[in-house]
């Protein structure tokens, strides 16, 4: 359970996505001019992340590995899928990302509506893509390792795109130089924020 805990603490603080792999930027930056849309895209790649990176697990360590085949007959042991890992994954979270479109769309149309194309967009989100393969390149032992890295990554793109957001929200009210308005103060305030967060590089896990 420790070991769960330090997988789920560092994703989120010292490996997080956006200040420590400045992955998903594209929609970190355009969803983030207020805290309600962001809130709602977060808590989306939450859900994404949460439930694609251990089933991408399952995948790679009975399909893709080499040798993960071997549970069907010993003349399977020889096979390497690892090649496929890409298309599998990338498979998995489209799947995923249409579930919660049709949910928000459903339950939450005004959100689906601000949201506009970067819902679906989370298909393609590099974030989303690198759970996955930062989860094949620690070759976590078990599901649950997998799981509490999924979920960490998500909380820390959501604390990461809601933290921007707010900042932008009461940024409005400065007076913020001509030349920087818009995205080149919020790339300046982003590198600050990694700069923080760097100092978590100090928590003993």
């Amino acid at each position: 359970m420790q070991e769960l805990f330090n997988i789920f603490v560092k994703s989120i603080f010292i490996d997080n996505m956006v200040f420590a792999y400045f992955l998903g930027m594209c929609s970190y930056l355009a969803v983030s001019k207020t805290v309600k849309t962001s809130m709602g895209l977060g808590i989306a790649v939450v859900f994404v992340l949460g439930i694609t990176v251990p089933v991408d697990y399952l995948l790679n360590q009975y399909v893709l590995a080499p040798g993960a085949l071997s549970w069907l007959g010993p003349q399977f042991a020889e096979f390497d899928l690892s090649f496929l890992s890409f298309i599998m994954f990338i498979a998995v979270i489209a799947s995923m990302v249409q579930l919660v479109e049709m949910v928000v769309e459903k339950f939450a149309p005004a959100l689906y509506s601000s949201l506009g194309i970067f819902l679906p967009l989370i298909a393609v989100n590099c974030a989303i893509l690198g759970g996955s393969l930062f989860m094949q390149e620690r070759e976590y032992v078990t599901i649950w390792h997998a799981t509490s890295f999924g979920l960490g990554s998500g909380v820390g793109f959501l604390l990461a795109i809601v933290g921007i957001a707010a900042i932008r929200e009461k940024i409005r009210y400065s007076n913020v130089p001509p030349a920087l308005r818009g995205l080149g103060i919020t790339f300046i305030i982003t590198g600050l924020m990694g700069i923080a967060f760097m100092s978590f590089l100090g928590i003993k896990l």
